[in-house]
């Protein structure tokens, strides 16, 4: 099935007719964004000329391909439902710029200690049964500690029995700790790289970027999936959020799951008067994140409470398919349940069952 065949009868004349005149309109645009094979196969070898050249499609045709991509590889109109909850809250030692959970920072964020098993399963019950098939469990540690990885293991044992994947992101674990969690049932394991190695130093500075790479070496060697992505609006060029998805795509195996967030600006936080991301440039990442990972699920992460249904709709046919469904994504505000269900009916989308590969096409 070609690209083009993905999307049925487009118009009159079926399939063949739409190729031909999308083959012309395609020869017209030139070399640059001519509709080739490379967007759709999985690549470890993206140049950043390559991908800043994507960046700087005209938006349509960007999207054109991205949605092309997503329809090769991903089923069509259809999104995975995670909840994420903040098990550990504040109190963390590192100097992150964007976050209120860190020490360093006064965001009226109020410290709690781990939550107790119990409350976890009883959360994860109300997530599966309001629609959610992953529930995610972060913990704002710099890295746990063997105490704290034995709470994770009976926390993640709950999870399991509840017939959810797991999920979680506790900081960075040893290679001792990461087979621990997988031996425990931990499916997902969060990892964010959060930009480009460039401009990392400008936001954090008491962990180094191949520290991020090392936590994910060791999760892939336990047999875990990777969820990895980051953080646009934080003040990067264009070429940082390019330098990122290059990085992620050329990992050896690309993440299952690419979370792109978009900066909640949080009072008190060193970030607190970034200027708001133009709302095109989060979708073009989106897209090129699609484009360079056609096989793996593209989530959108924090900042959705602040972009409108519209915006959320060119993100999906951009090709992210996967949201955190809830009321709160850690410390910053989530789209309630109720909105959530009423925008996917309205674009007529669908949720994706629990079972793996449910999302593929």
């Amino acid at each position: 099935m070609t690209v083009l065949e993905a999307f049925g009868n487009i118009a009159p004349g079926g399939a063949k007719a739409a190729r031909g005149r999308t083959e012309t309109q395609s020869a017209n645009l030139g070399t640059e964004t001519e509709i080739t094979m490379k967007d759709t196969v999985t690549r470890h070898d993206w140049t950043l000329e390559e991908i800043e050249t994507l960046f700087a499609l005209p938006f349509q045709d960007l999207l054109f391909r991205a949605q092309c991509a997503h329809r090769e590889h991903q089923a069509a109109n259809t999104v995975q439902m995670s909840t994420l909850l903040s098990v550990k809250t504040g109190a963390c030692p590192e100097d992150c710029a964007y976050c209120p959970q860190s020490i360093r920072y006064d965001t009226g964020i109020e410290r709690e200690s781990l939550m107790a098993i119990n409350d976890v399963a009883e959360r994860a019950r109300a997530a599966r049964d309001a629609g959610a098939t992953r529930f995610c469990m972060g913990a704002a540690w710099r890295s746990p500690k063997k105490k704290d990885i034995e709470v994770m293991v009976a926390m993640i044992r709950e999870v399991r029995t509840l017939g959810m994947e797991s999920c979680a992101t506790l900081g960075m674990l040893t290679r001792e700790q990461a087979k621990e969690l997988r031996e425990a049932g931990l499916d997902y394991y969060n990892h964010n790289i959060d930009t480009s190695p460039e401009f990392y130093d400008k936001i954090i500075s008491t962990r180094e970027f191949q520290d991020r790479l090392d936590t994910l070496e060791a999760v892939r060697e336990a047999g875990m999936n990777v969820c990895c992505g980051g953080i646009v609006g934080m003040g990067e060029t264009l070429r940082d959020r390019a330098r990122m998805l290059q990085v992620l795509a050329n990992l050896p195996q690309q993440p299952e799951s690419v979370p792109i967030n978009q900066l909640v600006a949080v009072p008190g936080t060193p970030l607190a008067g970034q200027a708001p991301l133009d709302p095109f440039d989060f979708v073009r990442t989106i897209a090129v994140a699609r484009i360079l990972m056609p096989k793996s699920a593209v989530r959108l992460s924090a900042g959705r409470e602040q972009m409108s249904d519209e915006l959320q709709a060119l993100a999906f046919f951009a090709g992210a398919n996967s949201i955190f469904y809830g009321e709160k994504l850690l410390t910053t505000g989530n789209p309630d349940v109720e909105h959530d269900r009423r925008l996917l009916e309205r674009l007529g989308m669908r949720t994706a069952s629990g079972a793996p590969g449910a999302l593929l096409a």
